[in-house]
């Protein structure tokens, strides 16, 4: 059984134009993960891979109704793009973007703890649930589907684990980053409950 993320999970892509938003939205969506938006200042009204793509937040949540959301932008940007995703109900972000001002991060974390949401990162590689959704960067072909979770502050150990894992017919459930710069949102006790 998977945790935070699934099958159903709706995931919007901030940053989706971007160099490391575009890459890796495609491959998210290989994977199978149910993009449902892209946010980028100015784009709006266009599509990437299918995906329509909104200038906020807000306008992509009157058309859809995500629960999670993806942060592809620079660091100065990522805790108001986070804010943003909270502040229209999204209970779930993950933030890839590393060394986000510590300021940001800590006001953005109890912010999120008053509203009931989740942080992953930043500086996270983020979660995967094998054969239902993938959110972030990780190599998709090294996980396969069982029941071992794994828990990590490194996205290369998390993938040498699940690698030797699988290469042992050994399944994870779910595989989660909780970032690495030196304060973030979810925790190892978080994760473990």
């Amino acid at each position: 059984m998977g945790i935070v993320v699934n099958k159903e999970t709706q995931v919007i892509v901030q940053g989706i134009t971007g160099t490391q938003g575009r890459f890796h939205t495609s491959r998210m969506l290989e994977y199978g993960t149910d993009i449902v938006a892209g946010i980028t200042p100015g784009k709006g009204g266009s599509t990437l891979f299918n995906v329509p793509v909104y200038d906020t937040v807000a306008q992509a949540q009157q058309q859809h109704n995500a629960d999670t959301s993806i942060i592809f932008v620079p660091a100065r940007y990522a805790g108001d793009a986070a804010w943003e995703a909270l502040e229209q109900g999204i209970l779930t972000v993950i933030i890839i973007t590393e060394h986000m001002p510590l300021r940001d991060t800590i006001e953005l974390i109890a912010y999120a703890k008053h509203v009931n949401a989740q942080i992953l990162g930043p500086n996270t590689a983020g979660i995967i649930t094998p054969n239902e959704c993938k959110i972030g960067i990780m190599p998709a072909h090294i996980f396969q589907q069982g029941n071992i979770g794994i828990v990590s502050r490194s996205g290369t150990l998390t993938y040498e684990v699940a690698a030797s894992l699988t290469h042992q017919q050994l399944g994870q459930s779910t595989c989660l980053g909780i970032g690495g710069d030196p304060v973030i949102g979810l925790s190892f006790t978080d994760a473990l409950a």
